[in-house]
């Protein structure tokens, strides 16, 4: 007796971020938009996971930083010397002057894992 194993090829990038697309584009739901391509939930969830995936840089990989001219009426005061890092998500981390280097490290670490 012989068994017969239906063998499936490894997708492609662009055939991955093409039934994302069409998924999303759809309006349907998970389990019918799969029951459709003959495609199982998970499979769908993990093409899902990786196309919207944001890299993160590696600790040797260079960002791209922008620097900005403090404005006229913050040159003075408290306003000076103060850091501003914006992340990919939106999110702001403002660091002014004396700030506590250990705590920095751990918010950092926290960010770095959500």
């Amino acid at each position: 007796m012989s068994e017969v194993r239906v063998v499936q090829r490894r997708r492609s990038r662009i055939e991955v971020e093409k039934l994302v697309a069409e998924f999303e584009a759809s309006g349907l739901r998970r389990d019918a938009f799969c029951q459709q391509r003959g495609l199982s939930v998970a499979a769908l969830d993990k093409y899902r996971r990786r196309v919207h995936q944001v890299p993160r840089p590696s600790a040797t990989q260079m960002v791209p930083v922008e620097v900005i001219a403090s404005a006229p009426e913050q040159a003075s005061g408290d306003a000076g010397g103060v850091l501003v890092v914006g992340l990919r998500s939106g999110r702001r981390i403002e660091v002014h002057r004396g700030f506590d280097a250990a705590t920095l490290e751990r918010l950092l670490t926290v960010v770095d894992r959500a």
